[in-house]
């Protein structure tokens, strides 16, 4: 039986507040995977597979080393080099899955739980279109639900937006609801809004095919959706940013 992963079904939010404001939203739903379950979750659902091709997928390949290797060994080896004890630990990635063999995370996050239930780290892994990776890692003290992390922008993410900018992260412990918010600042302000957030549904064969008939082809719209938004933009007269650096798939430890 199909206990800790489960679907959270929203929305994305994007708001740019200068030069120019530009404001988009769409629906979206995005599984959260205990990648302890991922092998119960190949076998129990019908439209689901993990490593092989089906109407909705999961591919190890997606994500960490993006190499095919296990998850579970490139989180343990980043959080020891964090100092952070990874006994019996349990690892849950909340992120859209492939659907028709296609995806497009810009962010999927990893939770990290102890043996005691206890979120102690979080994994923030960040994609731009150009198949570059960079993850920011911080560990959890706080007590609330609500979780807040800051990091200086080490990672070229949209041609519209320069390097020098500040991070900060906000974030809603997953349960019968999920919120991710990130406010972008410059020098001289505030100058992006962006969240997530999403309702839990159990994660079975009724509300996988429910998800994606309510979604149909998600993840071809969210690349889509990426460049048309930045062609209003460069219509807009937004300067377009060359990237600078190459970088395939970095990680960094942030406090």
């Amino acid at each position: 039986m199909i206990k800790e992963s489960s679907i959270y079904i929203g929305k994305v939010i994007h708001k740019r507040f200068k030069p120019k404001v530009h404001f988009f939203k769409y629906r979206v739903f995005s599984i959260l995977l205990d990648l302890s379950e991922i092998n119960l979750l190949d076998k129990s659902l019908k439209i689901f597979s993990y490593n092989k091709f089906n109407i909705v997928s999961f591919y190890d390949a997606d994500h960490g080393a993006r190499d095919g290797t296990s998850l579970n060994q490139w989180v343990i080896k980043n959080l020891e080099d964090n100092n952070i004890n990874t006994e019996n630990i349990k690892i849950k990635l909340l992120c859209y899955p492939r659907i028709f063999g296609y995806v497009f995370n810009p962010l999927s996050v990893f939770f990290i739980y102890n043996q005691k239930s206890k979120l102690i780290s979080i994994l923030y892994e960040v994609k731009n279109t150009f198949g570059e990776q960079h993850t920011y890692i911080f560990k959890v003290s706080e007590k609330d639900n609500f979780i807040k992390n800051t990091c200086k922008k080490k990672f070229h993410v949209s041609p519209f937006i320069e390097m020098n900018c500040q991070y900060f992260f906000k974030i809603l412990k997953p349960s019968n609801k999920i919120s991710i918010i990130i406010d972008q600042y410059d020098d001289e302000g505030k100058l992006l809004y962006a969240s997530q957030d999403g309702e839990r549904v159990n994660l079975n064969n009724k509300n996988l095919i429910f998800s994606y008939l309510r979604h149909p082809l998600m993840t071809f719209k969210i690349i889509a959706a990426i460049h048309f938004e930045a062609f209003k933009l460069w219509i807009k007269g937004i300067k377009y940013l060359k990237k600078k650096l190459k970088v395939k798939n970095n990680i960094s430890i942030e406090n």
